[in-house]
C-alpha cells in the first residue's frame, strides 16, 4: 500500500528552519574566528615577550655564545607555536569559505521563497566563487590585493618569515655577517613562498567546480529538488 504524499510545508516553516541554520552557521564562525583570534594574541604575546627578554639579556651578556644559544632556542619555540598557529588560521580560512557557502545557499533558498526580496541583499545568492566574493567583499565580485594582504592568514604568514629569517640569522652568524644576511633571506623567502603556496592550493580545492551546487541567481518558486 503506497504512503500518502506529505503535505507540502508552508513557506513560513522554510524560512524558520532556513533562519535556524543560518545562525547555527554563524554562531560557529563567530566562534571559530574568536578562537583564531585569541590564539593570534597569544603568539604575537609571546613574540613580544620573547623580544623583550632577548633584548634584555643582550645588554647583560652582550653577544656571546650563551646567548645567540639562547636566542636560537626562543626564536625554535617562537617558530614552532607560530607554526601551529599558521596551520589554525589556514584551517579556519578553509572552514569560513564553506560557511560562507552555506550561507550564500540559505539566502538562495530565501530568494526562492520569496523572489522581492533579491534587491535587498548585498551579499552574494550563489555558491559559485563570484558569489563567495560578493559576500566577502560585501558587495564587490572580486576580492582586492588589500583585502588578501590585509587577511589574519596572510598577517601570521609574514611574522613567522621574520622569526624563520631572524634563527636563521643568528645560526649563521659565525660565518660572517653577510653570509647570515644571504641565509635568512633565503629561508625567509621560502618560507613565504611555501606558506603562499599552501594557501593558494587550499583555495583552489574550495573553489573546485564540483563543490557548486547553485552557479545561478534564483528566478523564484520552490527549489528544485
Amino acid at each position: 500500500m503506497s504512503q500518502p504524499s506529505p503535505e507540502p510545508v508552508p513557506p513560513a516553516v522554510r524560512a524558520q528552519i532556513l533562519a535556524t541554520e543560518h545562525w547555527g552557521l554563524l554562531a560557529v564562525r563567530s566562534q571559530t574566528w574568536s578562537e583564531v583570534i585569541g590564539r593570534i594574541t597569544s603568539q604575537l604575546m609571546f613574540t613580544s615577550a620573547s623580544l623583550l627578554f632577548l633584548a634584555l639579556a643582550g645588554q647583560a651578556m652582550s653577544y656571546s655564545p650563551t646567548f645567540r644559544l639562547l636566542a636560537i632556542v626562543m626564536g625554535l619555540s617562537l617558530l614552532v607555536s607560530g607554526t601551529l598557529t599558521s596551520f589554525r588560521v589556514h584551517n579556519a580560512s578553509q572552514e569560513d569559505y564553506m560557511f560562507i557557502k552555506g550561507m550564500n545557499r540559505l539566502r538562495a533558498a530565501y530568494v526562492h521563497i520569496d523572489p522581492t526580496l533579491a534587491p535587498y541583499f548585498i551579499t552574494g545568492l550563489t555558491d559559485d566563487e563570484p558569489g563567495i566574493y560578493q559576500t566577502y567583499g560585501m558587495g564587490a565580485t572580486r576580492r582586492s590585493v588589500s583585502q588578501v594582504l590585509a587577511s589574519a592568514a596572510m598577517f601570521i604568514i609574514v611574522v613567522n618569515t621574520l622569526v624563520a629569517a631572524g634563527v636563521t640569522a643568528f645560526v649563521l652568524w659565525p660565518a660572517g655577517g653577510w653570509a647570515a644576511a644571504l641565509g635568512a633571506a633565503l629561508v625567509g623567502a621560502a618560507h613565504f613562498a611555501v606558506w603562499i603556496w599552501l594557501g593558494w592550493r587550499a583555495w583552489q580545492v574550495n573553489i573546485d567546480p564540483a563543490l557548486v551546487r547553485f552557479p545561478e541567481r534564483p528566478s523564484g518558486g520552490d527549489p528544485v529538488s
